[in-house]
């Protein structure tokens, strides 16, 4: 079994599209209408085996926006300050402890996103 498309809330797929490719850089999949005012875009960040879908016409505009989707990298600050420069808010670096470093961003809809880095001690 493997998690490969994550349905994220979108009440305006236009804004969302611009966010997830101009300013947090990941790869634009798909960008299909079917039909029936429906419209469903799949997007990859870069490195990535897991998709999001946002879209209309799915019902994902009514629900409840997704918290605390972790996308692992491997150098927090270099991420972070890709997104800054990109007009993305991004938290300040929280240090964890044991290794362990987050940072935290929304997209226009409020599904939250973590930025995790792990160095382990060698």
């Amino acid at each position: 079994m493997r998690i490969e498309l994550i349905p994220l809330r979108c009440t305006d797929v236009d804004r969302g599209l611009a966010f997830y490719v101009d300013r947090v850089g990941f790869a634009l999949d798909h960008d299909v209408q079917p039909g029936n005012g429906m419209r469903i875009v799949q997007l990859t960040p870069p490195g990535s085996s897991c998709s999001i879908v946002i879209g209309s016409g799915m019902g994902m505009s009514d629900g409840a926006a997704v918290h605390g989707i972790h996308l692992v990298v491997d150098d927090l600050e270099a991420v972070r300050s890709e997104l800054l420069s990109r007009g993305v808010e991004v938290s300040e670096v929280s240090d964890m402890g044991g290794g362990v470093r987050y940072a935290y961003f929304e997209d226009p809809d409020g599904n939250s996103w973590a930025l995790q880095e792990i160095r382990l001690p060698h």
